[in-house]
């Protein structure tokens, strides 16, 4: 049989997982990044010597065996990390997660008074139809309690209203959370063991000493050292195909690059554009209607040694377009070059092209500080440097037809591309975490080493494989998304 040579497309979590494997069980891999660092979303990026993340990257997982991956490669460098994320509305701070008696204290009597009422008359008469994320969240919480704590936090990462959003990701996303858990949260001891865990609810993680992308830099030095050839700046730009499947992949600068194995983590829309032969018109328009959420960070520099204590700040002021605030130097001293100096990642949820996306770096370092001024949180005469990373297609969007759109898409490419399997958020267009899209990849290289006959899209939310697929889960598992109700 001839030797097996996989064509890996991406160097985020998934795909640099994937290679990390094949390295292991000793097949050969070469792969394409079409940036010129490693990471994706996941990465760390650098400006003057500070380091900041493209978010926050907590490194916990319920599958034991991506824990250990992560032990493996960085080991002693892996920070055990207390969580302190709190929302700020009102000017005031909240715990985050949300504990009852800590928000109807910062509330006021009067507020606290009206959120309890509002939570009671959910309970006595709750929505008589629950379809709509403002419809599950007022059941579970009361009126009040969902216009300030889930409301406009949610509006401005997804750039929907929370009345157009499905109830299915509520129930998904604020898995176990709801009043009577978070009181028990507060007076009965917590859960042993990793598996009884609500994600919500975690307050310890590990981190890399210099950021997430410490460890992706780490796993790319660790592949390339085993032979495994990584080409950056190498954009897919047409994928040749065949009556038995994928047979190369060019790059936007003419080269090419064969394989009896194909692995794709780029963005499902941009995969279909790029086959040649075209997929069928139908397959086609399922693509194009395929849409992304996109996202900035506008990272301060401060000349104050500490200016709040918290991993991150959830911001639910509506006066402000920031969605929420991270304090790398928290998540780790190393992420600035010299301690009197803080540096805030200020998080702007976008469409690219769009006001946000387009303006000029120099606008939107305006406006953090103006917005930060305006909360109150920071003086902007302490601000001294700052910088802008936009990172496209942030967030798969998940409209009325997405689910159809990717189902035809899979279909077809099971169909006619049998040697290509698709890993990670974006190649799978699917809402997850780093955890989850490591094991898309895992499996997916003992798929092609091992002759496995895994299942990718039944790795659940928690990064587990399950071999039968439970009723209500999307695709045999993974997290239910904001889904935009159908009419």
């Amino acid at each position: 049989m001839a030797e097996k040579q996989v064509i890996v497309i991406g160097a985020g979590p998934a795909g640099l997982t994937a290679a990390y494997e094949l390295s292991r069980l000793g097949v050969a891999a070469t792969i394409l990044e079409r940036s010129a660092h490693v990471g994706g979303i996941s990465r760390t990026a650098s400006y003057k010597g500070f380091r900041f993340d493209i978010g926050g990257h907590r490194f916990f997982s319920k599958s034991q065996e991506i824990e250990d991956l992560w032990s493996e490669v960085l080991g002693a460098r892996l920070l055990e990390r207390g969580r302190l994320s709190r929302i700020f509305y009102r000017n005031r701070f909240f715990d985050y997660p949300i504990r009852p008696l800590n928000a109807l204290a910062n509330l006021g009597p009067a507020t606290a008074a009206l959120c309890v009422a509002s939570y009671l008359k959910a309970r006595v008469l709750p929505p008589r139809e629950v379809r709509s994320f403002e419809d599950w969240t007022v059941r579970s919480f009361g009126r009040t309690l969902y216009e300030i704590f889930f409301k406009t936090y949610t509006e401005k990462v997804w750039g929907m209203p929370c009345s157009e959003i499905s109830a299915d990701w509520a129930a998904q996303r604020i898995k176990g959370l709801s009043m009577a858990s978070l009181m028990r949260s507060m007076f009965l001891p917590k859960p042993k063991g990793r598996g009884a865990v609500i994600k919500t609810l975690i307050d310890r993680f590990r981190y890399p000493g210099r950021g997430p992308g410490e460890m992706w830099e780490t796993v790319a030095r660790i592949v390339t050292g085993r032979g495994h050839r990584l080409v950056f700046e190498a954009a897919v730009e047409r994928i040749e195909r065949a009556s038995a499947g994928l047979l190369r992949v060019w790059t936007a600068d003419g080269r090419s690059y064969a394989g009896s194995d194909f692995l794709s983590t780029m963005p499902l829309r941009e995969l279909v554009n790029a086959l040649d032969p075209p997929a069928p018109s139908a397959v086609q328009t399922a693509a194009r209607a395929l849409g992304y959420r996109d996202f900035l960070t506008v990272a301060l520099i401060v000349d104050q040694t500490q200016v709040f204590p918290d991993n991150w700040i959830y911001i639910h002021d509506p006066t402000v377009k920031m969605g929420r605030i991270q304090n790398f130097k928290n998540w780790s001293p190393e992420m600035v070059p010299d301690a009197r100096y803080t540096c805030l990642g200020l998080e702007y949820f976008c469409f690219e092209g769009d006001g946000l996306w387009s303006a000029p770096d120099s606008e939107l370092v305006a406006l953090g500080c103006a917005e930060l001024a305006k909360l109150g949180l920071v003086d902007p005469a302490k601000v001294v440097d700052g910088t802008v990373v936009r990172q496209a297609k942030a967030y798969p969007v998940y409209d009325d037809h997405y689910r159809e759109n990717v189902e035809a898409i899979r279909a077809f490419l099971e169909r006619e591309a049998p040697n290509l399997q698709l890993i990670g958020r974006n190649g799978m267009h699917r809402y997850n975490n780093q955890d989850h899209a490591m094991m898309t990849g895992l499996l997916a290289a003992r798929n092609i080493a091992a002759g496995g006959q895994y299942n990718l899209w039944a790795v659940n939310a928690d990064a587990q494989y399950q071999e039968e697929i439970r009723e209500g889960e999307l695709d045999g598992g993974g997290r239910l998304v904001p889904e935009r109700l159908k009419t």
